[in-house]
């Protein structure tokens, strides 16, 4: 299944850390419902506040993720992601 990585930045008004915190439990249960299964969450230094990777099954399937982020108040860059061994043998091939 192809993977994924979302860049994520909270814009919604958080009254307390702990909330922010207990929302990534609600949100893998939401990914499960589209066929997407949460792999990593990260919270980051910097630009952006937290780093997501996950699995769908396809591009659509990656939208209703990152839509998902968003309907609790996140933003998020969401690319597809290829592990390097696999990079390398792309790298080969040519």
């Amino acid at each position: 299944m192809p993977k994924y990585a979302s860049l994520v930045t909270a814009e919604r008004d958080v009254q307390n850390a702990q909330e922010l915190a207990s929302i990534w439990g609600e949100i893998r249960g939401e990914l499960e419902e589209h066929d997407a299964e949460l792999i990593d969450s990260y919270a980051i230094l910097g630009e952006h506040d937290f780093l997501v990777t996950f699995e769908a099954p396809d591009r659509e399937g990656a939208f209703k993720a990152a839509l998902t982020l968003r309907r609790h108040g996140l933003s998020a860059q969401t690319m597809e992601i290829v592990n390097t061994d696999d990079f390398s043998h792309l790298v080969d091939e040519i």
